[in-house]
């Protein structure tokens, strides 16, 4: 019997994803199962995907498919934060990190997954608690980002309580493993395998005599201090301000382990997916 018996959907909002919807409700038909879409997702496409709020989608989704690129997918994994739901990403534009296939092999991967014929990677998030907003959860990053005319990024950094460095920046990015091909990759941070369980500090375009960037342990937790000389910060999750800072304020960002579980297939290793996203050919040779 197969393992697959409602599939959710997570869409981008703006990419024609019908023809991959029409597919997974094709498949979905011909196995009695059903397909569930958040309302305002659904609703702009006339499918018989059948609407339901994120909770419910959460809690019956036996897979969920994200249709779209990278972002599409990191909001899908914040859906689905702490359950061992196996989550699909889709490609319908370009090259990402996260995506496994495109629309002509969804028919082929989701019989692999209702018998069985995949695997999972785990993949490590960041949370931090933000006034006002609750705990905030991130699969790339969570960054702290210089406001244009409110002054430079004044970071204290603080491991396990201890103060160790202070960073004045135009931000300060926590960025977990598979972040590291994103935002802190632009800021001269190293590119880091999903499979290891750490995370990064990176300042971006520092102006402080230390700028290099910080490997931390998932077993420990980080406190990111706003400095009297500070602008205010905007706090952003995964790409979206979701808040403020001002000077005095802290926050403490601390590791959750296999926050989400990514499908894989094994066609493309992430070696691979990142040496054509970031344009890696090689070593040059230095000629004599």
């Amino acid at each position: 019997m197969g393992m697959v018996h409602t599939v959710g959907l997570v869409l981008h909002p703006r990419r024609d994803s019908a023809e991959a919807i029409e597919t997974i409700l094709g498949w979905a038909r011909g196995r009695g199962a059903t397909v569930f879409g958040l309302p305002d997702e659904v609703d702009r496409i006339d499918c018989e995907a059948v609407a339901v709020d994120a909770p419910t989608l959460v809690e019956k989704a036996d897979l969920l498919v994200s249709l779209g690129g990278d972002g599409t997918m990191l909001r899908t994994m914040r859906l689905i934060a702490g359950r061992d739901t196996p989550v699909l990403g889709v490609n319908l534009g370009r090259l990402g990190f996260l995506a496994e296939i495109d629309v002509a092999e969804l028919p082929e991967t989701l019989t692999a997954i209702d018998t069985h014929r995949y695997s999972v990677e785990p993949r490590m998030a960041v949370r931090a608690t933000l006034a006002g907003r609750g705990v905030v959860t991130a699969f790339n990053d969570i960054a702290l980002v210089r406001i244009p005319g409110d002054g430079l990024a004044a970071v204290e950094v603080s491991v396990q309580g201890n103060a160790f460095v202070r960073y004045a920046a135009d931000a300060v990015i926590v960025a977990t493993s598979t972040g590291s091909t994103a935002y802190s990759f632009s800021a001269g941070g190293p590119i880091v395998s999903p499979t290891v369980e750490a995370f990064l500090v990176v300042p971006a375009s520092a102006h402080s005599t230390f700028s290099r960037a910080l490997v931390l342990s998932a077993d420990e937790g980080a406190t990111l201090e706003l400095l009297p000389t500070s602008g205010r910060l905007a706090v952003e999750v995964d790409g979206s301000v979701e808040g403020y800072l001002t000077p005095g304020d802290c926050l403490t960002v601390a590791a959750v382990p296999a926050a989400a579980q990514v499908v894989r297939l094994g066609a493309k290793s992430f070696y691979e997916r990142a040496r054509r996203k970031l344009r890696v050919n090689g070593s040059l040779e230095i000629e004599d």
